[in-house]
């Protein structure tokens, strides 16, 4: 359970104080601003499904997502997988608030509901095959891997993943160490830990990051918070804290998603009304 420990420090206590108390301004304001709760969650879903695919290589900007999603039409020279990207996210995202609302357990099952959703109607993924050469090969949207999906890094290593054949168990430990930490931890550290290690684990051929955000996020909206959006723009930092994390020290990780979580905060409450700004 090493991968599980967590890292308290006086400045990730720092940050959750902050959070709850930005969370009970939020809460204060809600029931004043009734009226525009769906244009602000509108937008996060716009804004979660733009970051989290154009971290996974989306070309589409937030204005094509957002034209798309709402449109439901293309745009003339862009992939049509990055289009599907964006339909099946958003779904995932829709699909998770009933999740919610049916008060169902995080499971193995739900972990697999939620890739197959993501990676609905793709045919292929790309992988390296044993001679090194890139290559594409059937999708299997909710099945776990049958291959290993270890990854060459920037710095010539390679980073290897949990084995296929431990993938199950370590999905069900997972499972377990969520809801035996739902209720008695902060949901930040939670979500955050949870979303480490299933991309730890990685899983699935294709869609472990995405799934790993949706579930994090599944954690904090089921407590009472909004989204903790990984921006785009941070990705580098982002993939250098799992870095920290997978080397036993999960505390930047922390700091990294509980601050995600403060400016997705700040944006609501700033657009609550011109008098939070």
């Amino acid at each position: 359970m090493c991968h599980y420990t967590l890292q308290d420090t006086l400045a990730l206590r720092e940050k959750l104080k902050n959070i709850n108390q930005l969370q009970q301004d939020i809460d204060a304001q809600k029931p004043l601003q009734s009226a525009l709760w769906p244009t602000i969650q509108e937008k996060l879903r716009i804004d979660w499904t733009y970051d989290s695919n154009a971290i996974e290589g989306s070309t589409l900007t937030r204005g094509e997502t957002w034209f798309f999603l709402r449109e439901g039409l293309t745009v003339e020279g862009k992939p049509f997988k990055d289009f599907l990207d964006a339909r099946n996210h958003a779904e995932a995202i829709d699909y998770l608030y009933q999740v919610i609302q049916d008060k169902r357990p995080i499971t193995p099952g739900l972990i697999k509901e939620l890739n197959a959703l993501l990676l609905l109607g793709v045919t292929d993924t790309e992988a390296i095959n044993a001679m090194g050469e890139r290559i594409k090969k059937p999708a299997t949207p909710g099945q776990y891997k049958s291959l290993p999906n270890h990854v060459l890094q920037a710095d010539g290593t390679i980073h290897y993943y949990t084995e296929p054949l431990q993938v199950a168990d370590e999905i069900e430990e997972l499972c377990q160490w969520i809801q035996a930490h739902l209720n008695s931890q902060h949901p930040l550290i939670t979500g955050a830990i949870a979303h480490y290690n299933l991309v730890r684990i990685h899983p699935f051929d294709d869609g472990n990051g995405r799934g790993a955000r949706i579930l994090m996020n599944l954690i904090l909206i089921k407590k009472g918070y909004p989204p903790a959006i990984i921006r785009q723009e941070e990705r580098r930092q982002y993939l250098a804290t799992l870095n920290q994390a997978d080397n036993g020290d999960n505390g930047p990780f922390l700091i990294f998603v509980a601050n995600a979580l403060l400016k997705t905060q700040q944006v609501i409450f700033d657009d609550m009304g011109p008098g939070n700004k």
